[in-house]
This record gives C-alpha cells, sequence and structure tokens, in this order.
C-alpha cells in the first residue's frame, strides 16, 4: 500500500469543529435572557454568534487550502499594519467600560488586538526558523525580535487591556525560547520589562480590586462575577441542569456569554460537560504538538507550536479564571465565547495548522500502491531540543 500526503489532521480538525458547533448552543442559553431584556429578543446574540461560527468555518478552510510557505513575505507587512491599526484605535477607536479596543470599518467592529496578536505569532515564527543559531546573538538576533513583541504588548496595554497584552508578551518570549534564545537573554527581557509592566497593572484602582479579591477568596466587591461563576459550576453537579437550564444567566452573572461561558457550560452540562470541553483543548494541544514534531522544515513547526500554545494557554487560563484559580482576566474562551475577531483569527490559524499537517505524514490516506514504499519520517532540527518528543 502507500501512502498519500495532502490529508489533513482529522482529529485537530474535528476537535475544533466540535467546539465551534456546540458554543452556538451554549452562546443562546448564556445570553438569551440578556438579549431580551435588550433588544426584546431573546435570540438576538444567536443569530449574530451562528454567522461568525459560520464565517469562522469558511475561513479555516480557505486557509487549510493555502500553502502556509507562502506568508513568509507577508508576515511583516501584516504586522506593520496590524500596529498601525491598534494606534488608529487608540485614536479613533470605540470605548466601551473606560477601554478602546474596537474600531468600526464599514459598520463592522473588530479587534485589532487579535489580527496584531497572530500577526507577532506569524512573524516570530518564520524570524526564529530564519535565523536559526542568530537568534543566539541578543543584538542581531534576539533585540530585534523584542522590539516587535514590546511595541504590540505596549500598544494592546495602552488600550487599557493588561491580560491580552501580558499575554502577547509571554506569547512572544516563549516563540524566542523555542526558538533557541538564551535563556538568560529571556531572563534579562522579563527582569527590564516586568517592574514597569507590574506598575502598570496595580496604577489602576479596578484592576487592584481584582487582585485583591482573588487574594481574599472572592470576598471583596469585584468578586462578585467570579462568585456567580462558582456558584453556576457548583449548581450544575456531575450531570448538569440540561440544556437552557442555567439560573446564572439570569441577571446573577453578567454577560456570561463572553467571558464567563465556561461557568454556563458547567451549570447546564456539568462536570461531564466540562471535563469534554477541557479534552477537546487538552487533545487540540497534542495534536498540534504532534504536527510541529512531524512537520518537514523548521517554519512548520514553529508554527505549529505557535498557533498551538495560543489557543490552548487561552482556553486554559479563561477556564482557570472561572474556577477561581486565577485572577479574573478578560481572556475569551477560544471557538466558544461570544466575539467575532476572535472566532475567525482562530479559525484562521488553525487552518494554517491543518494545512502544516497536510504537508506531514502525520495522518496519512491509504491507497493501492506497491508495499515497497514508505512514510518519511519526522524530521529533526534544533527546535527539537526544546520539544519533549
Amino acid at each position: 500500500m502507500r501512502q498519500d500526503r495532502n490529508h489533513i489532521d482529522l482529529l485537530t480538525f474535528l476537535s475544533v469543529l466540535t467546539l465551534m458547533v456546540l458554543s452556538v448552543g451554549v452562546v443562546y442559553s448564556a445570553s438569551s435572557t440578556w438579549a431580551m431584556d435588550r433588544y426584546g429578543e431573546s435570540a438576538k446574540l444567536l443569530g449574530n454568534h451562528a454567522i461568525k461560527v459560520l464565517l469562522g468555518m469558511a475561513a479555516m478552510f480557505v486557509f487549510m487550502q493555502i500553502d502556509y510557505h507562502k506568508y513568509r513575505k507577508l508576515t511583516k507587512p501584516a504586522l506593520v499594519g496590524a500596529i498601525s491599526l491598534l494606534i488608529v484605535t487608540l485614536a479613533l477607536g470605540g470605548e466601551k467600560k473606560g477601554a478602546t479596543r474596537w474600531l468600526a470599518l464599514g459598520g463592522l467592529g473588530i479587534q485589532p488586538t487579535e489580527l496584531a496578536k497572530y500577526a507577532l505569532i506569524f512573524h516570530l515564527c518564520f524570524l526564529t526558523a530564519e535565523k536559526k543559531d542568530l537568534v543566539k546573538d541578543f543584538m542581531k538576533g534576539f533585540l530585534p525580535m523584542l522590539i516587535w513583541i514590546s511595541a504590540v504588548a505596549i500598544l494592546v496595554l495602552a488600550q487599557p487591556n493588561v491580560s491580552n497584552g501580558a499575554m502577547i508578551f509571554a506569547l512572544g518570549l516563549l516563540i524566542l525560547f523555542i526558538g533557541r534564545a538564551r535563556v538568560q537573554h529571556v531572563v534579562l527581557s522579563l527582569g527590564i520589562l516586568l517592574p514597569p509592566l507590574l506598575v502598570y497593572m496595580f496604577s489602576a484602582e479596578y484592576r487592584m480590586r481584582r487582585i485583591m479579591s482573588y487574594l481574599s477568596g472572592g470576598n471583596e466587591e469585584a468578586g462578585h462575577q467570579l462568585r456567580q461563576a462558582i456558584i453556576g459550576l457548583g449548581n450544575g453537579g456531575i450531570f448538569g441542569l440540561g440544556p437552557g437550564g442555567s439560573q446564572q444567566r439570569d441577571h446573577f452573572l453578567p454577560e456570561a456569554y463572553g467571558d464567563f461561558v465556561f461557568s454556563i457550560v458547567g451549570e447546564e452540562y456539568g462536570l461531564i460537560g466540562t471535563l469534554f470541553f477541557v479534552t477537546l483543548f487538552m487533545l487540540l494541544m497534542l495534536r498540534g504538538m504532534r504536527i510541529a514534531r512531524y512537520s518537514r522544515d523548521e517554519a512548520g513547526r514553529m508554527l505549529a507550536i505557535g498557533i498551538t500554545c495560543s489557543i490552548t494557554l487561552y482556553a486554559l487560563i479563561n477556564a482557570g479564571v472561572t474556577l477561581g484559580i486565577l485572577p479574573t482576566t478578560g481572556l475569551p474562551m477560544p471557538f466558544v465565547s461570544y466575539g467575532g475577531t476572535a472566532m475567525i483569527m482562530s479559525c484562521v490559524a488553525v487552518g494554517v495548522l491543518l494545512n502544516i499537517s497536510m504537508q506531514t505524514d502525520l495522518y496519512p490516506r491509504l491507497t493501492g500502491a506497491p508495499e515497497d514504499v514508505r512514510p518519511l519520517e519526522p524530521v529533526r532540527s534544533s527546535v527539537a531540543g526544546r520539544i519533549d518528543d
């Protein structure tokens, strides 16, 4: 038998597709009461979210067909454009809850932070693959990439969007570390840039209240949303109250369809439902790392790692916040929380990940052919030293 390549990793595809389909019901249940009060129509956000899910699916199908090598010459212009959009957003963007994070284009609202995040990840991945051991040189390799990371992170922090800014900074350094940057350079960067970040975090009263609420176990007034989220998880028990059975969505948990949508999953589908969602993300992480291991070149390996880390870290932090393990942030759960730009950009990233899987022997398709043809072995590279096979 001969093994044809160019076959996507089905487990990655099905995991993401399942999360997106289930999110339609979860977002509808979480938003119905709020939508009825505000718009007089319980299904208002359902329709919007369903359209975004369909657009995300279309984006994933399109980008899985495009050879990821073609992005190499586009990442720098894309990153410059994304940084420009962040600057424009600070100057002209719409303000919501004291933050300027949205930009209206042609009647549509976009969140440039999501564009900048993935533009940065793609650019860093291609740069580390291209520079190879030059990344170890502080002035010629590490510093120029650190400047890109800092530029994006600072502009996101200025919105202010501390949680996303900190995550972008952390993801950037993680990619440099995996790309063979020296540990002392990463530590030096943290030593120089982390103190100003902490000062900035503690400079706003509402952020201080969040941190104090976390340290006090959610007993402070600022911990109301977290307490309600934990109550929702407790209400669900093992098997949950059933689809549409949430009680916390009825004015107890504000905007439950967003950052705290995981609480509604736990309330309606119980411990079993939450474990199922977490399992899908863990499966996505394991398959993404396996795609990275079997990638045929450094660029594909680094892209697979960067995309996988971004999606799974956001998901795990969101779940950790809902459980009260981590301080409250504004990070959504990928593919599940209500939101357009985050949904579509995450789908674009997964489409690229699936295209990388097409160009490996990870998930081949069997067809009739001579038996002496064997699949290629995964190519080892310098990056493999930072990945536990």
